[in-house]
């Protein structure tokens, strides 16, 4: 149809489409912060909101007293190990320099160092009463930490299944939620569709077209972009439902405009060729065939053929000639493009009976 239009009206076309494009742009963006605010409606949930408060209260104080204790019985237990380590130490050295000295004293076989003897064993036996002194402190700091951590570990425990039967009612009300805030916007945004479909039907080409169409934009977006991806999915079922009803409602729309169509283009095929040359616009018999498709019925035709004045399949008149100067031209132009006669003063022309030409009358012969 562009082309059958003037170069300024192109350009008005044009400019008016931008402006739908801007308005529809200035719509999304209220839209996208309205539906983006929905969900601030909804009280935010915490886990917390869904545990015996008390009970996880005294757990919570129970696990951090029983934990620092872990923690204090864990440094005690390092630093037993630590003096243990040392303890052994001091014994080996000890029996080493013992063992070292009897080999000595063997060589001597000096009678007054039986004394030094029954001292350095006393004192070797104090040192490995010391280490097993020490063994027994590790052991029993070792016995304290296993406690506090079992301890710790029992009430975590009790604490991890109140969390997750909290967690499970969390799930479940964030499931309501979600479905909740979903409605919200599904009746925010069916109405705009519903409301875009009926301008769609009846406004698309009036006068304030432009708006119109930026409307139906922002309800197309508001539907597919805002409101099909937060469809809550139950294993997918609820996706696959809506997705089936929306192809069903489309395909159901889609047959019967085709059916609606189809009837009048035989209703309209049957009317005389006038009548149908009156009922097509202008502008869209020129777009048909500037596409090379019959403006009657829209099936192909070879208008570079200038033997073809009629279309072979609906019988429509494409071709005909120019009443005044008998120049074959298109059925649907107001004038004739060889002659710039208009096409309906061509035919009171050619329809027209001749008129009685008068004969000017004959000077006389000067003498």
């Amino acid at each position: 149809m562009s082309k059958s239009l003037r170069l300024s009206e192109k350009w008005f076309r044009r400019g008016l489409w931008l402006v739908a494009l801007v308005f529809a742009s200035f719509l999304i963006g209220l839209g996208g912060t309205i539906v983006g605010d929905l969900p601030k409606v909804e009280t935010p949930l915490a886990l917390d909101n869904f545990l015996n408060q008390p009970a996880a209260q005294r757990l919570r104080e129970q696990l951090r007293g029983e934990r620092s204790a872990a923690e204090a019985a864990d440094s005690a237990l390092a630093q037993a190990q630590l003096q243990r380590s040392k303890a052994r130490s001091e014994t080996r050295a000890q029996r080493e320099s013992f063992n070292n000295w009897l080999a000595t004293r063997s060589v001597t076989q000096r009678s007054e160092q039986d004394p030094e003897v029954i001292a350095r064993t006393r004192a070797l036996d104090a040192q490995q009463r010391a280490e097993q002194a020490q063994q027994r402190a590790v052991e029993a700091q070792q016995q304290a930490a296993l406690d506090a951590r079992q301890a710790a570990a029992q009430t975590q425990k009790q604490l991890d299944s109140m969390e997750t039967a909290a967690r499970a009612k969390l799930n479940e009300e964030m499931r309501r939620v979600e479905m909740r805030v979903f409605l919200y916007r599904l009746a925010l945004t069916l109405p705009l569709l519903v409301v875009a479909g009926w301008l769609f039907v009846k406004k698309r080409k009036g006068t304030y077209w432009p708006f119109v169409w930026g409307f139906i934009f922002f309800a197309l977006f508001a539907f597919f972009v805002e409101l099909v991806p937060y469809l809550p999915s139950y294993g997918g079922y609820v996706r696959y439902v809506v997705g089936i009803a929306v192809t069903a409602l489309v395909g159901r729309y889609a047959i019967l405009a085709l059916n609606r169509y189809l009837e009048r283009q035989k209703l309209a095929e049957a009317l005389p060729d006038q009548e149908r040359r009156k009922e097509l616009s202008y502008d869209v018999a020129l777009a048909r065939l500037a596409k090379s498709v019959c403006p009657g019925c829209e099936r192909p035709v070879d208008l570079k053929n200038e033997k073809i004045d009629f279309c072979p399949h609906c019988g429509i008149g494409l071709f005909d000639r120019c009443g005044a100067c008998n120049t074959r031209k298109s059925a649907f132009a107001k004038f004739c493009h060889a002659c710039g006669v208009g096409a309906g003063r061509a035919a009171a022309v050619a329809t027209a009976p001749a008129a009685a030409v008068p004969v000017p009358p004959v000077p006389p012969i000067p003498s």
